[in-house]
């Protein structure tokens, strides 16, 4: 019966365009993995068209697919909006793509947690690593300048202090090189007492996971973890011919401000007519990170993922269960737990865990998450197993005349508001 409840809640949902006021419901759960009937599905779902909607009718983003799974189960997976609205250089096209859940997403820096952390559990589990081994017992180049001291666990933690980001492909355009260049890089920070958050610290992790491994990253997670599970859509340098993809950005504007304009918050050298690739196109199944298309060839630790929304909840649900997927596990618990444990600065291995990055004002709520540059959102609850993937293409709008993309903090802050209200804080 309550099956057929559930299916009617979930047809009525899908079918309204009414937007209800905030929803917050105290009533707990009896049995916290029965489907929770106190809630009301289509209200909810109603206030998540609204909130989505409006962020397309603002201009903040085009489109976007929302998933959030609670009581077992994806109770909601929507797509909203156009994947391609704006074609280069920012011109509408006239006859936009819609958005369907369907749509395979540039991940940006949710590569970071979803391949790299995920690679170096498994690498934990099987004892080919340890979280407190040197970088330079596996990057030889990696010494000098207290970089010795330099551990797997500052890289997980962006505690290395290592610069939060350069122009790698004006100084490299291989892999090997790459590495080469980051080792000679002096440090910006000192070692282990602040967190700073480093795109080149994620580099290094995802070379040592090949370097232990002996195969290039995306070969690795194929084998141990996305073939095993079955995933079909999440992959490093797509084929655009296999699936659709959400259209990003018209070229890289935004990273070329990086480079050219010392105000824009990065301290470059680099001359900024030096570099002559800059793309002129807009960019469909080609990752968007500069590092990681010119200079990792599109497999790199940092970034250059892509994945659909259902295949990201199965990624977020095994953290969830214990590393658990049907009958088989994948990532010990223990391993897990020791990821998702809090350190000094309020975070974990590789994911964000605090209120300073994760927008969410509660801090006594158990959380883990991570956000991407094209505009890609994942959030977990694991003390309630409930979580939220959030994909939006904000890119494709274009940069506005300050040189930025649109804002989507407001937008997952509120979704995440429509979760903790009706699935944390409703049951607590």
């Amino acid at each position: 019966m309550l099956v057929i409840l559930v299916s009617l809640l979930w047809t009525v949902a899908c079918s309204s365009d009414k937007a209800p006021s905030v929803i917050s419901i105290k009533e707990s759960l009896i049995e916290q993995r029965s489907i929770d009937t106190s809630i009301n599905l289509p209200s909810v779902t109603s206030l998540i068209d609204s909130i989505i909607r409006t962020a397309i009718k603002d201009s903040i983003i085009p489109g976007a697919i929302i998933s959030i799974y609670a009581d077992g189960q994806v109770i909601i997976k929507k797509s909203y909006g156009y994947a391609f609205l704006k074609t280069y250089p920012g011109i509408l096209l006239s006859q936009p793509e819609p958005m369907t859940v369907a749509h395979l997403f540039d991940l940006a820096s949710l590569t970071k947690v979803f391949a790299t952390t995920m690679a170096t559990m498994i690498l934990v589990d099987e004892g080919e690593i340890k979280i407190d081994d040197k970088v330079s017992t596996y990057i030889a180049c990696f010494n000098g300048e207290h970089k010795d001291s330099i551990t797997i666990r500052h890289l997980l933690t962006h505690t290395s202090g290592l610069a939060q980001w350069k122009p790698v492909y004006y100084h490299a355009r291989s892999r090997e090189s790459s590495i080469t260049f980051i080792c000679s890089l002096p440090l910006s920070f000192p070692v282990g007492k602040m967190r700073r958050y480093s795109d080149l610290g994620f580099m290094l992790l995802g070379h040592i996971a090949e370097a232990v491994s002996g195969q290039r990253l995306d070969r690795f997670l194929d084998e141990k973890l996305y073939g095993p599970l079955g995933l079909q859509n999440t992959i490093f340098i797509p084929n655009r011919a296999t699936y659709p993809y959400a259209a990003t950005s018209h070229g890289n504007p935004f990273e070329k401000r990086m480079v050219s304009d010392d105000s824009f918050g990065y301290l470059c050298d680099e001359n900024p007519e030096d570099f002559k690739a800059w793309r002129k196109h807009t960019l469909i199944g080609e990752v968007n990170d500069g590092n990681a298309f010119h200079a990792f060839g599109g497999v790199a630790g940092h970034a250059g993922l892509f994945s659909s929304v259902e295949d990201l909840q199965l990624l977020m649900n095994l953290l969830l269960n214990d590393g658990r997927h049907r009958q088989s596990s994948f990532i010990d618990s223990s391993t897990i737990a020791e990821f998702l444990r809090k350190d000094n600065f309020g975070h974990g291995f590789g994911w964000a865990m605090g209120n300073d990055v994760l927008p969410l004002s509660d801090s006594s709520i158990h959380l883990f998450g991570h956000t991407g540059f094209t505009g890609t959102y994942a959030i977990g609850f694991p003390e309630r197993k409930v979580s939220l993937v959030l994909l939006t293409n904000r890119q494709n709008l274009g940069v506005n005349e300050r040189g930025y993309y649109p804002s989507v903090n407001d937008l997952r802050k509120d979704l995440t508001d429509v979760v903790v209200s009706n699935w944390i804080q409703s049951i607590q």
